[in-house]
C-alpha cells in the first residue's frame, strides 16, 4: 500500500453529482424490487413474475456494474452510499406521504417475515399464548427462548409448507438457546442499502447480474459502514472493512439464504451463485477468523445446517420400530436428493480448512454437541429391510442421496477437522471429539432401544458417528501419541459399538450370496458404493478399524463366536456330516462361510490404520488396483482412495504418487489391436510386484465387482506360468504383514483362542471327510488363519505344558490351552454331536469312555459346570450362542447393577440352542485326530498319493535351525500345508516329534472305514471328467482347423499392408469352371443365368483420389490467420478445370471421352470375398427387414452385414458365368502381326450392340446386372455423374461407367503406395471384385454404340484423309488425340469389346495406345525445354530419322514432333521461359529418358493392374528404378529380342502400326490448327507430366493447445458467430459448426453438408472442444477416438481433465490408413444414424 500522503485526492466537485444521484438511484432500484415481489399465497413465487421484474431491472443493474468498473474513486462513492445508514434511514422513513411507496414498504415487511429461523409453532412450544394479530411474527425478537423448539404441531407458516409434513409427527431438535447468537433467530433488520440489496438478491434467487455487481465491489478498500470497532490506529482494518462489512451482511442473511435455497426451483443454479460469493468471502483465513469471532459464524452455520436438515426428518425404524425415539433424515426428500444442502456444507468445509477457525470449533463444547447432534441425523438413514417373500415392487434409488449426504455432510467436515489434529499438542481436541461422539452414540443406542442383538434382516450402511469415533481414535494413536485405552469406553459399550459395523460386513456377504435378491439391484449398488474408491476410506475402512479395536479389547472367544453368529453359519460348524441350519438356506451356507472366514482374514491381516505409513498405504492401494487390471493413469488416480476433503491431506497428483507409480508399474505405450480398436497408455505391475507384493487380502477389500478378484488371480497365475515360478494352479499367496502398532497387540488374541481353534479343527475335519458345502476357498482361508496364528504366536512356549494351570483347564474341554502352537498337536478322541436322526452317525454304538470329550452342535469351548460334575453322557448341550449370552450378561452385571434385569428382545428365540428342535438326536463320533494329523492327511488328499508328506528335516536338520521361510510364498494347497507344518515344527520340539510320529505310521486311507456313496460318486466323477476332457480336446482341435481355414479366406479386413503376407496363389483359380459357395444356404456350384451367384460388396462414393496434391510438401492444418489452404492444386480441381476448358473449345460428346471423372465422388467397390445366391440374399434382406432389433445400418437402403463375416455391405455384384479354361486359352501368344490384330479389334468393335446370344433375352442375370448398375449410380450424388452440357445425355453414362473402373484401379494403386514395385497378387488377394465389376460395366457399355467415324481407334491406327472441310463448319471440332487421356482411352477400348477378351487383342490395344502416350510425352517435353534446346534437339534428331530404327529412337521422334509443332503458333509465346526456370537448364539424354519414363509409368501401372484382373497371373516385383522395364515386359511391349538393360531406352517399346512420322504429323496437325485459333490454350491443354502425391490428411501440430487456442474462439465464415461446438475438417481444413442450426441448409446441418461436398459422403472432423474425431459416412456417424493423447498415453475426451495433449502419430497414421483404404465401415463398430443433425 502506498501511504495516503502520496496519493492525490479526488477533486470533490468531480464526484459531487454521483454522490447526490446514487442514493436516489439505488433506492429506486430497491423500490422496484419491493414492488415486484408478491408474497405467494401457498404456492412458491411464480418464476415468471420474478423473471419479468429482473428483465425490467436489467439496465439498472448493468449501469451499477459499469460504475464499479470505473475505478477506485467511483467504487468508494458507491461503497459510501451502500453502507451509509443515514441515507437508508432518511429515504426509507420518508415513505409516509407516498401511497405507492407505502404499499411497497408493506410488501417489504411481509417479505421480511419469514427471514428468521424461529417459526410460529416455536412460540407455542415455549408456552406463549396464541396471538391472533397477524403481525405477531414481527414480534419474535421479544422471545428470549424462542429457539428451544420441540413442538410437534404442524407448521402454520407458509414458508415451511414443503409438503414434507406428510410424515406425521416430526421431532424438532433442541438447540440450547443460551449459546446461540440471537440475531440469527430474529427477523432481519436492515440498516443500510447494502443489506436490503443483498436481501432482495437472495429473495430473487441470486440473479447473475446482482451477484456480479456485489462481487465487483469487493476490491474497494475503503468500505467502512458496518465496522464494529473503528479504531483509527488499526490501519489493516481499514483495508478489511469493505470485505468485512459485506461478509457480515452475508452471514447475517445466512439463515435466510438457506430458507430461500430450500424452496428454490432451480436450486442448482442458485447453489452455484451462492458459492461464487461465499468462496470469495470465506477462503480468506483472516476474514473468516474475524467474522467467526465477531458474528458467531460457526454457530450460525451449524445452526442453519441443523435447521435445514430438520425439515426432512422421519422416525428411525432401526432396531425397535415401535418405541424408537431416534430421528433420521429422509433420503427421499428433494433436499437430499438434489443435494440442496451442498452450498452450506461447502462453506462449512471451507471455513474449517482454516486452522484458527477449526481450533475454535474443536474447543467449543456446545458446538461439538450440536454438531454431533447434526451427524446423528444421518446415523442409520436409508434403512434396508430384507424382502423374504416377493420381489420389491419399486426399487428406490434413495441410496445415491444417502451416500452423497454422508460423504459431503459428515465425512468431508470430519476429514477437515482431522487435518488439524496432526500433532501432539492437539490431543485435547481429539479427547473432546471422542467424548461427545461417545455421548452421542450412547444416546443413539438408548434412543433405538438397543441391548445386545441387532434386529434381523435389517441393514444400514450409514454409521457416521461410529466412523467419526474410529477416525479420531486412529488419528490419536497414529499422530498424537495418545494412550488408546484412555479414550476407549467400557466393555459393554465396546460390545455395542461392534455390533452394527459387524452387521454391515455380514450383510455384504449376504448380498453377494444373493440373499437380498428380492430387494432388487439397488441393494447391490449400495454394497458396491460402500467399498468404492471415493467412499471406502470414509466408510468400510473406519468400520473395519473399529472392529479391529473392539476385537483387540474384547474377550476373543466372545468376538469369534459373534462373528460366526452374525454370518449365520454357527450350525454349519459341526463334526456331523448333516446338520440343520435354522437361519440360513443350505444353498447360501457355503458362500456365507467363505464370507465369515474371509472377513476374519481381512480383520487380522489388514494394517491400514494399525501401523502402516502413508507411503506404504499408497503403495498397497496402487498394487491392489494394478493387480486387478492394467490401468490408465487417470483411472488409477481415480481409484486410489484419497482424502475426500479437497482442502487437506495428500493430493494424489503429488510427487509421491508419480514416484510410487514408477516404482511399482511399467508403462505400456498405446497400441492397436488387430481389430483396429485403440488402446490407451496403460500401467501394468512390474514382475517383482507379482513376485513379492501381490496381496489378495487387499484386492478382496478393494474390489467393487467380485469378478475383479478372479481377474487378479488369473493374472497372477499367468505371471507364475510365464516366469516358470509355479506351473500349476496357484492359491492366493501368503504375505507377511507389517508389524502391528503396540496399541493393537490384543488383536492377535483372536488367533489364540479356543473357539477359533475349534472352528479350524472342525472345518479341517469336514473338508477331509468331504462334507457338503465346503470349498477350496474355505480351506484356503482356514490355512491362512493357521499360518497367521503361527506367525504371531506368543513367545516360545515351554515344552512342559504344566504352566497352564488356570481354572479354565477342565479335564474334558476341547483344548488344553489357548496357544495355537500347542493346541495343534492336541489329539481329540471323541466328540458328542447333535445330528438329525437320518444322519449316518446315529447308528454307531457309543464307546464306554464318552466323557473324554463332548461338544455341542457348534462345539462350545467349555461345557457347563454341572456337566463336569455329573460327567454323564446325556448332559444338556450348549451352543456358541448361549455361551456368548452368558459372557455378555457377566460383563453387564460387572458394569452396572440394574442392567442385570435386562429383558432380551422377543426375537431371541430364533437364536436359541438348536437342541430345542425335536428331531435332533445325540451321537458320539470317534475322531482321534489333531490339527497336525488332519493337515498331514489333507496333504495326502490334495496330492492324491499315500504318504505324500515327507518332513524336510529328515534330510537336512538345518531347515529347523535356520528356517528360510520367505516373506512371500507362491504355490498351491500342498505348498501351504508344507509351509505350516514346517513352521509348527520350528516353533516347538513336541510338534516336530508328533509330526514325525504321524508320518511313520503307515497312513490308512483318508475317508471313513467303508467307501461311502459320496466317495464312489467322486471316483465316477473323475472318470467322467477325464472322458469329457478328451472329447473337448477333440472338438477344439476340429474347431481350430476350421477357424484357420476361415481366417485364411475371410478375416484379413485390415489395411492392404497386412494382406500381402496372406497371398493366395491365384494360379489355382484357372483350372476349371468357377465354383462359388453360398454363405447362406451352404451349397456350392457355378453361377448360372437363372440362378446367379453374387459377391457381397460395399459400394461407396469416394473423393480420396481428388485429394492428391502435386506438391511434395504435405499441407498443414491452419492454426493462424496467415496459413490458409486453397484447393486449386488438388487432383480433383485440376481435372475439373481441364474438362471445363475442353468443353469450351471442343465437341461435348468427344470431350466426355477424352477424360475420366470420379476423382471426386467416384464409386469404390470392395468386397469381403464371400459369395451368395442372389435369391438367398433377397430372402436374407427380407428377414432383416422384419427383424425389429435396432441395427447399426438401414435395411431400407439395402444395407446389410455379410452373413458370414459380418462385414458391412450394401449390394451384391453378380458373377459372370464363365469358366477359367476359357481364360487360360485366351492367354496363349499368337504370332499374328500387329496389323492383323488391329483389324480384328476394329471388327470386334463393329459388332457393338449385339450381346453374346445368351444374355440377349431377359434372364435373371441380366436383371441383376442392371439393378447393381443402378446401385452403383445411386451411390454417388447426381453432380458427380452429370458433366454433359445436355443433361441426361448417354455420353454421361458412358463416361461414368468407364470412370468407375478407372477409380477402382487408381485406388488400388494408391493402396499399393502408388507403384507396383511389390508385385504379387492383387492386394486384396481373393477379395478383389474388379473382374466381376468389369463384366457388369462392359455389358452396359456395349449398349452404347460409338459412331464408327468418331471411333478413336481409327485415328490411332490409320492415316486419315484430310477432313478439313468439316473444320470450317459450325460445330465444334473433336478433341485432338494428343489431348486425350490415354488411360481413359484404354478403358473405353477394352470395355466396348465383347467379353471375355483375348489376351492378344488386349496387348494390341496397349501397344497402339503406348505410341500415342509416347508422342504426348515428347510433345510435353518439347514445351519444357528452352528455344535453343529445341533447335539443338531438332537438328540432332533429324540426322537419325532415316536410320533403320528411326521409329524407335526418341531423338528422331522428338525432332519430328518439334518440327511439326513449330508449324503452328505453338512456340511463339515467351511463356516457355517461365517453364524453363523450373526444369534443369541443360537436359542430358539421360534426364530426358528419365522424364519420358516417368511420364509413361502411371499408364503402365494402370494397364498392368487391369491385365492382372482380367487375365490373372501375378504381378512381377522389382526395384523402383527398373519398374518401367519390368512393367513393359509384363505387358508385352518389349520385343522378345530385348537387349541388356544398360542400353535400354523407353522408345524401344514402341510398335508403330503405320509409319511413325506420318502418324505424328497427323496428330500434330490437329494441334496446329487449334493453335491458329486459340494459341493461349494450346499449352494449357497439353497433358503435363502427371505427378501426384499419395492422398493424405492435413498435418496436425504437435500440441493440441495450438489448435484449441486458434479455433475455439474462431467465428464461423457462414454465420459469423462463434460456434458452440466448433469442428474442423481434417481433409481440407474447413471450419464448421457442429450441430449448429445457424448454418443449416435444407434440413442438413453443416458437418453433414460438408461431408457430402468434400468427401462425397465421408467426413473426418476434429471436434475442437472435445479433442475427439468424428467420422460421418453417408447417413451414419461414429466417434472414432482421439489422435491427441496426454503424457500418459490417454485420451482426454471433452477435455475434462485439462491435461496437455500431444499428437499420437501412430493413431493419426491409422486414421489416414482407414480413410485411404475405405475401411471405416469395417473397423469401427459403433455407428449410429445422425439424421442430418451434425
Amino acid at each position: 500500500m502506498k501511504s495516503s500522503s502520496k496519493v492525490p485526492c479526488v477533486p470533490k466537485d468531480l464526484l459531487m453529482m454521483s454522490e447526490l444521484v446514487l442514493p436516489q438511484f439505488i433506492f429506486s432500484l430497491i423500490q422496484y424490487l419491493r414492488e415486484g415481489y408478491n408474497e405467494p399465497a401457498l404456492d412458491l413465487p411464480s418464476e415468471k413474475d420474478l423473471h419479468r421484474i429482473l428483465q425490467m431491472l436489467e439496465p439498472h443493474v448493468s449501469f451499477l456494474e459499469d460504475l464499479t468498473k470505473m475505478g477506485g474513486a467511483m467504487r468508494s462513492v458507491l461503497t459510501q452510499v451502500l453502507t451509509n445508514q443515514q441515507f437508508y434511514k432518511d429515504l426509507s422513513s420518508g415513505v409516509g406521504e407516498n401511497a405507492c411507496a407505502k404499499k411497497s414498504y408493506e410488501k417489504y415487511l411481509i417479505a421480511l417475515k419469514g427471514s428468521g429461523l424461529a417459526f410460529p409453532e416455536d412460540k407455542l412450544a415455549c408456552g406463549m399464548q396464541e396471538q391472533a394479530s397477524g403481525t405477531s411474527t414481527l414480534a419474535i425478537q421479544g422471545l428470549a427462548g424462542a429457539t428451544a423448539t420441540s413442538g410437534q404441531g404442524e407448521s402454520s407458516d407458509e414458508e415451511d409448507q414443503d409438503g414434507s409434513q406428510g410424515v406425521g409427527k416430526r421431532k424438532r431438535v433442541k438447540l440450547s438457546s443460551s449459546t446461540k447468537d440471537q440475531s440469527i433467530m430474529d427477523v432481519l433488520k436492515h440498516k443500510c442499502f447494502l443489506e436490503e440489496l443483498l436481501f432482495w438478491t437472495i429473495k430473487y434467487e441470486f440473479p447473475q447480474k446482482m451477484v456480479t455487481f456485489l462481487l465487483n465491489m469487493l476490491p474497494d478498500q475503503d468500505y467502512k459502514g458496518l465496522l464494529v470497532c473503528p479504531e483509527p490506529h488499526n490501519t489493516w482494518k481499514e483495508m478489511w472493512t469493505k470485505q468485512i462489512a459485506f461478509t457480515k451482511t452475508f452471514v447475517q442473511h445466512y439463515a435466510f439464504i438457506m430458507k430461500t435455497l430450500k424452496k428454490s426451483h432451480e436450486s442448482d443454479t442458485m447453489s452455484n451463485r451462492i458459492v461464487h460469493i461465499s468462496v470469495q468471502l470465506f477462503s480468506n483465513e483472516e476474514l473468516a477468523r474475524q467474522v467467526t469471532e465477531e458474528c458467531q459464524l460457526l454457530d450460525i452455520m451449524v445452526t442453519v445446517l441443523l435447521y435445514m436438515m430438520e425439515s426432512c426428518l422421519i422416525k428411525s425404524e432401526l432396531q425397535d420400530e415401535e418405541n424408537s425415539l431416534h430421528v433420521v433424515v429422509n433420503c427421499g426428500e428433494a433436499l437430499l436428493k438434489n443435494n440442496t444442502y451442498w452450498p452450506l456444507v461447502s462453506d462449512f468445509i471451507n471455513i474449517l480448512s482454516h486452522q484458527s477457525v477449526a481450533k475454535k470449533f474443536l474447543e467449543d463444547h456446545s458446538l461439538l454437541v450440536t454438531w454431533m447432534n447434526f451427524v446423528s441425523f444421518f446415523q442409520g438413514m436409508n434403512l434396508n429391510k430384507r424382502e423374504l417373500n416377493e420381489h420389491v415392487e419399486f426399487e428406490s434409488q434413495t441410496y445415491y442421496a444417502a451416500f452423497a449426504a454422508e460423504l459431503e455432510a459428515c465425512a468431508q467436515p470430519m476429514w477437515g477437522l482431522l487435518s488439524h489434529c496432526k500433532v501432539r499438542e492437539t490431543q485435547e481436541y481429539t479427547r473432546n471429539v471422542v467424548r461427545y461422539c461417545l455421548e452421542a452414540l450412547q444416546d443413539w443406542f438408548d434412543a433405538i432401544n438397543f441391548v445386545d442383538e441387532p434386529a434381523p434382516n435389517q441393514v444400514t450402511f450409514h454409521l457416521p458417528l461410529h466412523r467419526y469415533y474410529a477416525m479420531f481414535l486412529s488419528k490419536a494413536v497414529k499422530c498424537q501419541e495418545l494412550d488408546l485405552d484412555s479414550i476407549l469406553p467400557d466393555q459393554e459399550m465396546l460390545m455395542k459399538l461392534m455390533i452394527h459395523p459387524l452387521q454391515i460386513q455380514a450383510s455384504l456377504s449376504e448380498i453377494h450370496s444373493n440373499m437380498w435378491v428380492r430387494n432388487g439391484l439397488q441393494i447391490k449398488g449400495q454394497a458396491m458404493t460402500y467399498v468404492q474408491s471415493h467412499f471406502c476410506n470414509s466408510m468400510i475402512d473406519p468400520d473395519i478399524y473399529l472392529l479391529q479395536v473392539c476385537a483387540s479389547r474384547l474377550d476373543p472367544d466372545y468376538f469369534i463366536s459373534s462373528v460366526f453368529e452374525r454370518f449365520k453359519v454357527v450350525d454349519l460348524l459341526t463334526m456331523a456330516s448333516q446338520h440343520q441350519n435354522t437361519v440360513l438356506d443350505s444353498e447360501h451356507e457355503r458362500s456365507m462361510l467363505e464370507g465369515a472366514l474371509t472377513f476374519l482374514v481381512i480383520l487380522l491381516s489388514l494394517r491400514l490404520h494399525l501401523g502402516m505409513t502413508d507411503d506404504e498405504i499408497l503403495r498397497a492401494e496402487m498394487v491392489a488396483q494394478l493387480c486387478m487390471n492394467d490401468r490408465t493413469h487417470s483411472s488409477l488416480l481415480d481409484l486410489i482412495p484419497e482424502n475426500p476433503n479437497p482442502k487437506s491431506g495428500i493430493v494424489p497428483g503429488s510427487l509421491s504418487f508419480e514416484s510410487m507409480l514408477s516404482a511399482v508399474a511399467d508403462f505400456k505405450a498405446p497400441v492397436f489391436e488387430p481389430g483396429g480398436s485403440m488402446q490407451q497408455g496403460m500401467y501394468t505391475p512390474k514382475a517383482d510386484i507379482w513376485d513379492k507384493e501381490f496381496d489378495p487380502v487387499m484386492v478382496i477389500l478393494r474390489t467393487v465387482y467380485r469378478r475383479d478378484v478372479q481377474s487378479a488371480m488369473d493374472r497372477y497365475t499367468a505371471f507364475l506360468k510365464q516366469s516358470g515360478t509355479f506351473p500349476g494352479n496357484p492359491w492366493p499367496p501368503y504375505k507377511k504383514r507389517t508389524p502391528l502398532h503396540p496399541s493393537y497387540k490384543g488383536l492377535m488374541k483372536l488367533l489364540h483362542c479356543k473357539t477359533l481353534h475349534i472352528v479350524l479343527f472342525t472345518l479341517l475335519y469336514k473338508i477331509l471327510m468331504d462334507h457338503q458345502n465346503l470349498s477350496e476357498h474355505v480351506l484356503c482361508m482356514v490355512l491362512y488363519l493357521i499360518e497367521l496364528g503361527l506367525e504371531d504366536s506368543p513367545e516360545q512356549e515351554s515344552d512342559e505344558e504344566d504352566s497352564v494351570g488356570e481354572h479354565e483347564r477342565c479335564h474334558d474341554s476341547w483344548f488344553p490351552g489357548s496357544n495355537l502352537v500347542s493346541n495343534m498337536r492336541h489329539f481329540i478322541n471323541y466328540v458328542r454331536v447333535r445330528v438329525p436322526e437320518t444322519a449316518p452317525e446315529v447308528k454307531r454304538e457309543p464307546p464306554a469312555s464318552t466323557s473324554s470329550d463332548g461338544v455341542a452342535s457348534s462345539q462350545s469351548p467349555r461345557r457347563s459346570k454341572s456337566l463336569q460334575r455329573e460327567n454323564s453322557g446325556t448332559a444338556q448341550v450348549f451352543s456358541l450362542v448361549a455361551e456368548r449370552r452368558k459372557k455378555f450378561q457377566e460383563i453387564i452385571n460387572r458394569n452396572s447393577s440394574e442392567a442385570s434385569q435386562v429383558v432380551r428382545p422377543k426375537t431371541s428365540m430364533k437364536w436359541s440352542a438348536p437342541g430345542a428342535t425335536p428331531q435332533l438326536t445325540t451321537a458320539i463320533l470317534e475322531i482321534k485326530e489333531s490339527i497336525l494329523s488332519l493337515l498331514i492327511k489333507l496333504h495326502h488328499k490334495l496330492s492324491g498319493k499315500q504318504n505324500s508328506y515327507y518332513p524336510p528335516w529328515f534330510d537336512d536338520m538345518e531347515v529347523l535351525i535356520q528356517p528360510e521361510i520367505p516373506k512371500y510364498s507362491h504355490g498351491d494347497g500342498m505348498t501351504a500345508v508344507e509351509r505350516i507344518l514346517l513352521k509348527a515344527a520350528v516353533q516347538s520340539r513336541l510338534n516336530k516329534r508328533v509330526i514325525e510320529e504321524i508320518c511313520r505310521k503307515v497312513t490308512p486311507p483318508v475317508p471313513p472305514k467303508k467307501i461311502s456313496p459320496a466317495e464312489k460318486k467322486t471316483l465316477d466323477k473323475e472318470e467322467r471328467r477325464q472322458k469329457a476332457r478328451e472329447r473337448q480336446q477333440k472338438l477344439l482341435a476340429e474347431f481350430a482347423s476350421k477357424q484357420k481355414s476361415f481366417m485364411e479366406t475371410a478375416m484379413d479386413v485390415e489395411s492392404p499392408d497386412a494382406d500381402i503376407a496372406m497371398e493366395i496363389a491365384t494360379s489355382e483359380q484357372h483350372v476349371s469352371e468357377a465354383v462359388y459357395d453360398c454363405v447362406i444356404c451352404g451349397q456350392s456350384g457355378p453361377s448360372t443365368e437363372d440362378r446367379p451367384t453374387g459377391l457381397v460388396v460395399l459400394l461407396q462414393a469416394s473423393s480420396v483420389l481428388g485429394q492428391c496434391r502435386n506438391s511434395t510438401e504435405p499441407k498443414k492444418l491452419p492454426t493462424s490467420e496467415e496459413e490458409q489452404i486453397y484447393p486449386s492444386d488438388t487432383c480433383a480441381a485440376v481435372h475439373d478445370v481441364r474438362l471445363t476448358t475442353l468443353q469450351r473449345y471442343f465437341k461435348d460428346s468427344s470431350c466426355l471421352q477424352a477424360v475420366s471423372i470420379g476423382w471426386e465422388g467416384g464409386v469404390y467397390v470392395q468386397t469381403c470375398g464371400h459369395t451368395l445366391h442372389i435369391d438367398c440374399h433377397k430372402s436374407y434382406m427380407e428377414s432383416l427387414r422384419n427383424d425389429q432389433v435396432l441395427q447399426g445400418f438401414s435395411v431400407d437402403k439395402g444395407e446389410f452385414t455379410c452373413p458370414l463375416c459380418r462385414q458391412f455391405a450394401n449390394s451384391v455384384l453378380p458373377c459372370y458365368p464363365g469358366n477359367n479354361v476359357e481364360r487360360s486359352l485366351l492367354q496363349c501368344h499368337s504370332n499374328k502381326s500387329i496389323q492383323d490384330l488391329i483389324k480384328e479389334v476394329e471388327e470386334l468393335q463393329e459388332q457393338l450392340g449385339t450381346f453374346p446370344v445368351s444374355i440377349s433375352s431377359e434372364t435373371n442375370l441380366s436383371k441383376e446386372m442392371e439393378s447393381v448398375m443402378k446401385d452403383i449410380k445411386s451411390t454417388t450424388q447426381k453432380k458427380y455423374t452429370d458433366y454433359s452440357k445436355t443433361p441426361g445425355s448417354p455420353d454421361n453414362d458412358f463416361l461414368f461407367m468407364y470412370s468407375v473402373a478407372r477409380t477402382n484401379l487408381e485406388l488400388e494403386l494408391v493402396h499399393r503406395e502408388g507403384n507396383l514395385c511389390l508385385g504379387g497378387a492383387s492386394t486384396a488377394g481373393k477379395r478383389s471384385c474388379l473382374n466381376q465389376l468389369f463384366h457388369v460395366l462392359a455389358m452396359h457399355m456395349r449398349l452404347y454404340s460409338i459412331d464408327s467415324a468418331y471411333n478413336p481407334w481409327r485415328k490411332l491406327t490409320q492415316i486419315m484423309q484430310d477432313r478439313n472441310s468439316q473444320m470450317n463448319s459450325e460445330e465444334l471440332p473433336e478433341v485432338p488425340v494428343l489431348y486425350r487421356d490415354v488411360s481413359s482411352l484404354l478403358l473405353i477400348q477394352i470395355l466396348t469389346m465383347p467379353q471375355p477378351l483375348r489376351k492378344e487383342h488386349f496387348t494390341c490395344i496397349v501397344k497402339v495406345l503406348f505410341t500415342l502416350l509416347y508422342t504426348q510425352a515428347l510433345a510435353a517435353f518439347s514445351l519444357k525445354c528452352s528455344a535453343e534446346d529445341r533447335v539443338a534437339w531438332k537438328n540432332s534428331g533429324a540426322l537419325k530419322k532415316n536410320t533403320s530404327n528411326g521409329e524407335k529412337s526418341w531423338e528422331a521422334l522428338l525432332s519430328h514432333v518439334i518440327s511439326e509443332l513449330s508449324k503452328g503458333k505453338m512456340f511463339e509465346e515467351g511463356e516457355t521461359e517461365e517453364l524453363a526456370m523450373v526444369y534443369p537448364s541443360v537436359w542430358s539424354p539421360d534426364s530426358i529418358e528419365c522424364y519420358l519414363q516417368q511420364f509413361c509409368l502411371p499408364f503402365l501401372r494402370i494397364t498392368c493392374l487391369l491385365q492382372h484382373h482380367l487375365f490373372g497371373g501375378d504381378l512381377p516385383s522389382c526395384q523402383e528404378d527398373e519398374e518401367f522395364t519390368v512393367l513393359g515386359n509384363c505387358l508385352g511391349l518389349l520385343p522378345s529380342s530385348f537387349q541388356s538393360p544398360h542400353q535400354f531406352t523407353s522408345a524401344s517399346c514402341l510398335d508403330w502400326p503405320v509409319p511413325a512420322f506420318n502418324m505424328i504429323s497427323q496428330w500434330c496437325l490437329e494441334l496446329a490448327s487449334f493453335a491458329d485459333r486459340h494459341a493461349e490454350q494450346v499449352k494449357v491443354l497439353l497433358i503435363q507430366e502427371p505427378k501426384w502425391d499419395l492422398p493424405c490428411l492435413l498435418q496436425l501440430p504437435e500440441n493440441y493447445n495450438t489448435i484449441f487456442q486458434y479455433y475455439h474462439r474462431k467465428t464461423c465464415t457462414v454465420c459469423t458467430k462463434v460456434p458452440k461446438d466448433p469442428a474442423v475438417c481434417l481433409v481440407c481444413g474447413t471450419f464448421v459448426c457442429l450441430k449448429g442450426l445457424c448454418c443449416k441448409q435444407q434440413s442438413y446441418c453443416e458437418c453433414v453438408l460438408h461431408s457430402q461436398n468434400c468427401g462425397a459422403g465421408t467426413g473426418i472432423f476434429l471436434l475442437i472442444n472435445a479433442s475427439v474425431i468424428i467420422i460421418i459416412r453417408g447417413h451414419r456417424f461414429c466417434l472414432w477416438g482421439s489422435v491427441y493423447l496426454d503424457a500418459h498415453g490417454e485420451e482426454d475426451r471433452d477435455l475434462r481433465r485439462g491435461k496437455p495433449l500431444y499428437i499420437c502419430k501412430e493413431r493419426y497414421k491409422v486414421l489416414e490408413q482407414q480413410w485411404v483404404s475405405h475401411t471405416f465401415d469395417h473397423i469401427n463398430k459403433r455407428w449410429g444414424p445422425h439424421y442430418n443433425g451434425l
